[in-house]
């Protein structure tokens, strides 16, 4: 297809990955994201994500065009507001339906799902940006800051092989990327309304999305009572008897090394 035409499109952000968002003018509510340089083919794999997920009773960006030539996605907008935009509050009372839709995700056949996000690709990308310097210390925790990534990764490479095994055991068909950015809330019911920014959607251990989940959310409580009682509600709403904190602190420390 032709190169996107931004006439009428109002641009919104850069997010963490530096494609390019706009948002349509006419009030239309559709959403177009340009891929930053070398980004082509993520943005196409997204673009891929979002058609295979449509119909699966997962509420996610409905895709209407796709513009070749300059690697351009335009989407239907997901209604709501994201739920990093709420106050605690607000974000407590979205909390169980926000469960239900990542518990929905979750209970997809990951046998159907032809997407691969294992522990091993994660790895090989995380080797791939540690080698390139290209880490960006504002993802990690003040206590990872204080390590050379080199360091970082090579600590979390002892611990590989149990957890290889407790994917196989457990994988099931992830966001990839569940922060609270990329939940969606109608400001109104406090509902969940869907899912956005899939790129990552793909089979791996469940741990992947609990731990940015968890992380995520804990930015925005304001006391450890409601800590613990979303970290309860997650973990009985994805079926999960026996919490494993070790298991979502792994995967909270890989996560920013393979950004970049």
């Amino acid at each position: 297809m032709s190169c996107f035409d931004r006439t009428g499109w109002v641009p919104v952000r850069t997010g963490e990955s530096g494609d390019a968002v706009y948002r349509s003018g006419d009030g239309a509510a559709a959403y177009a994201k340009i891929a930053a340089p070398g980004r082509e083919r993520d943005l196409q794999c997204e673009r891929d994500r979002l058609l295979w997920l449509e119909g699966r009773g997962i509420p996610c960006p409905h895709v209407l065009e796709w513009h070749e030539d300059e690697a351009c996605l335009v989407t239907a907008a997901v209604p709501g507001i994201p739920a990093s935009d709420l106050p605690a509050e607000g974000l407590f009372a979205a909390w169980p339906s926000m469960v239900e839709m990542l518990a929905a995700l979750h209970r997809l056949d990951p046998r159907a799902c032809r997407f691969e996000r294992r522990l091993e690709a994660m790895l090989t990308r995380a080797r791939d940006v540690v080698a390139r310097d290209a880490v960006n210390p504002d993802f990690l925790s003040d206590a990872d800051r204080l390590l050379p990534p080199a360091s970082l990764l090579a600590r979390l490479e002892g611990a590989v092989p149990s957890l290889q095994a407790l994917e196989v055991r457990d994988r099931v068909v992830c966001h990839g990327d569940a922060t609270m950015a990329n939940l969606m809330v109608d400001p109104e019911t406090l509902r969940c309304t869907g899912f956005i920014d899939l790129g990552r959607l793909g089979v791996v251990d469940p741990y992947v999305d609990i731990a940015l989940m968890l992380a995520s959310a804990g930015e925005t409580w304001t006391s450890d009572a409601q800590a613990d009682a979303a970290f309860g509600a997650l973990f009985r709403g994805l079926g999960i008897d026996h919490p494993d904190s070790d298991r979502a602190a792994f995967y909270l420390q890989l996560d920013p090394l393979t950004w970049g």
